[in-house]
């Protein structure tokens, strides 16, 4: 088999969202005839809390490199795992690609900096080096138009630093073409050297068929006779806008929803910061909170974040103003066997999963332009999906068709890709 090193400085047990990328490539690789070697950060560096039960989750004799990074600096200056293990993973990748024979290095972004060790690597050992855009690099956040703010200097640090790191890549990957086609239109000269290939995170069903040996309880909130939606993972900032209408528009017609809860796991904006709501205030502002909104702003791990949407009625997706967004959620909702309600940009790609797939229900709109849209379809749109999940059958969906989303599909379309470079 090929080898291919993945630089993941986030990776199993840490239990962020982005590590699920890289933990399905690594374990559905060798059945395309690449072996993985994952070179990541030693977990007593990692600013969140672990979970040793998705640690548990990977294939028992996987090759796993680990680096020591550098402490969060007080105050907290850098906190990036990327920037504070950079020279260590840099010096680690190099020692591996001549001693491991590496045929290819694949980086997963963010963190974005890591992104970097990809030309310095083909600089001394010639290695071909790929970069697999998770989230877009150069991103105009809220705030970034201001001059001299934290995203102001952001946006113009990708700028700068993206061209360096992409200039000899042989492979642009990520989960839809919206987050790698602004490298493209800055860099064009990729078009004719580089391969790209689109592919969104995949479900993985073993990971839901574990939790019946795990023995994992719910514990943030508990089963009643209300309608129950759990909506799991982080908020984007340009998914506020669309909150807001819907919580306006719930508050508008209350009465319709004096029987359903929809339940905010993890959105904080600390990851281990009980306290941290980014929801809290805007479910206040218009009469919902502690009656029919609900946030544990904490990360938990994503095992138990199965286990909640298990007892749930129903997953709530929430997209962004942004067309690229595709919400990984999606495959999870799907696997959990609820009924998915999700109010998506047009573009998504998540919308036509639950389209085909007949997993649930979408309410799509045209980014900040429609926004009225939402306001005006919310009502009658989630009337339709409650009637939807009250004749819901896990046996309805078209799973063959789900297959495409796998994460085993989606990782043959990464080693597709990756063959293409080595006739």
């Amino acid at each position: 088999m090929k080898k291919i090193l993945i630089i993941s400085p986030h990776y199993p047990p840490s239990n962020l969202a982005a590590v699920h990328r890289s933990r399905l490539f690594a374990e559905h690789l060798p059945t395309f005839g690449w072996e993985p070697i994952i070179l990541s950060v030693d977990e007593r560096d990692y600013e969140e809390s672990l979970d040793w039960n998705l640690h548990a989750l990977l294939p028992k004799n996987q090759h796993i490199e680990k680096v020591r990074a550098f402490p969060v600096s007080k105050p907290r200056l850098i906190g990036d795992i990327g920037l504070r293990a950079f020279f260590q993973l840099r010096s680690r990748a190099l020692e591996l690609v001549k001693s491991e024979s590496i045929d290819f290095v694949y980086i997963p972004i963010p963190s974005f900096y890591t992104a970097l060790i990809g030309p310095y690597l083909r600089r001394k050992s010639g290695v071909k080096y790929g970069i697999d855009y998770i989230d877009p690099w150069v991103h105009c956040f809220p705030g970034s138009d201001k001059l001299l703010s934290r995203h102001w200097f952001s946006m113009h640090i990708s700028k700068f630093l993206e061209p360096k790191a992409v200039k000899y890549a042989t492979l642009i990957t990520g989960v839809a073409e919206g987050y790698y086609q602004g490298m493209i239109d800055r860099n064009p000269q990729l078009k004719t050297s580089a391969v790209f290939a689109a592919m969104p995170y995949g479900g993985e069903a073993k990971d839901h068929e574990s939790l019946n040996a795990l023995n994992i309880k719910p514990y943030l909130f508990n089963k009643n006779e209300k309608f129950q939606l759990v909506y799991a993972g982080a908020m984007l900032p340009n998914a506020y806008g669309p909150l807001e209408v819907i919580f306006k528009t719930i508050s508008s017609n209350k009465a319709q929803f004096l029987d359903v809860e929809f339940h905010f796991i993890g959105t904080g904006y600390l990851s281990n910061d009980p306290n941290s709501h980014n929801i809290k205030s805007l479910a206040d502002k218009y009469g919902l909170w502690g009656s029919i909104v609900f946030e544990y702003p904490k990360r938990i791990p994503y095992l138990d974040v199965l286990v909640h949407l298990g007892i749930s009625d129903g997953v709530f997706i929430l997209g962004s103003t942004e067309p690229h967004y595709t919400p990984s959620k999606t495959y999870q909702g799907v696997l959990s066997k609820k009924p998915i309600f999700a109010v998506l940009h047009e573009k998504s790609t998540a919308a036509k999963v639950l389209y085909e797939t007949n997993a649930g229900q979408s309410l799509c709109f045209n980014g900040e332009i429609e926004l009225k849209k939402i306001e005006d379809d919310f009502v009658l749109s989630f009337s339709e999906f409650r009637r939807f999940a009250m004749n819901f059958n896990p046996g309805q969906v078209n799973h063959k068709l789900f297959e495409e989303y796998s994460s085993k599909s989606v990782t043959k379309k990464l080693a597709e890709a990756l063959d293409t470079l080595f006739p």
